[in-house]
Formats: structure tokens, sequence, C-alpha cells
């Protein structure tokens, strides 16, 4: 008899098709020590993409008020270096941007301290180039922030 487990394991994800065999993932960020909910839990992706849209809109405001004086075509040009400036300076001496700050999210190394300069450039550089900011392992985090040991956390 057909019991059409491989039509509902294709629907339900590979995720869902593991559990039934037994497999226990357990919750975000259990293996990096993390607690469930609350305060220095794993930063949802909605929060993150928030945040980033802010940064990203207040670079752009930046870039065009500014440094520019309302050259649209020249604003386009800086906001993307000065993204990776902001973004550098703020991670590594007040562990979030002003994004991350709207939205309750910080960056941290994985032992639970402050992301060091070096690790947020290397973090925002290779945000930048959003290829490793795609990809996430089974606790959410990047490959920006694997590559350099850090994890956004909720404050």
């Amino acid at each position: 008899m057909d019991s059409r487990e491989a039509l509902g394991s294709w629907i339900d994800g590979p995720r869902a098709a593991a559990e039934r065999m037994g497999a226990d993932f357990g919750y975000r960020g259990e293996r990096l020590g993390l607690p469930e909910h609350g305060p220095g839990s794993i930063a949802p992706l909605g929060r993150r993409i928030g945040a980033l849209l802010v940064d990203g809109w207040l670079c752009g405001l930046i870039a065009y008020g500014l440094i520019t004086r309302g050259d649209a075509a020249q604003a386009n040009l800086w906001t993307t270096p000065l993204f990776l400036l902001m973004s550098t300076v703020l991670i590594g001496t007040a562990g979030s941007t002003l994004g991350k700050r709207l939205f309750g999210l910080r960056v941290v190394r994985l032992d639970g301290g402050r992301a060091t300069l070096v690790q947020a450039f290397g973090r925002s550089l290779l945000l930048v180039l959003l290829v490793p900011a795609l990809v996430w392992d089974r606790d959410s985090r990047g490959l920006h922030d694997k590559a350099l040991g850090t994890v956004e956390v909720r404050v």
C-alpha cells in the first residue's frame, strides 16, 4: 500500500522528512550555547533584513545629502563604501549599527564578547559581497558570520 510519504516529504521539505526519521535538530542557536528565546538568542531573519534595509537607507541618505549634495548618480557610488565604513566602525566599537539598534540586535563573538574591528571589517566586507550572507547554516548564521566567528543576537 502506498502511504504517500515520498510526496509528503517533498512538500514539507527535507527538515520535516528528517524529523520523521528521528533526527533531532533542536532550536536555532542550541549548538552555540545560546538561549532559545529572549536576549542573547539568535536574531530572527526578518529583523536582520529590516536592520540591513534601514542601514542601507541611512547610508544612501548620507551619501545623497552630505557627500554628493544632491547628485543621485554619485550618491549611488558612495553608498556601498559608506555602508562598509559605517558597519565596520559601529559594529567594531558599539556592537551594532543604527538599524540593528533600532531592531534590538547586536553582533557578538561566539564567546559572547564584542566583535573586534578586524572581525567587523571582514564581516562587513563579506556582507557587501552578498554571496556569503545568502548562504546559511541550520542556526541561521550566514557564511560571513561563520567565517569570522560572530553571531547576530537579540539584545
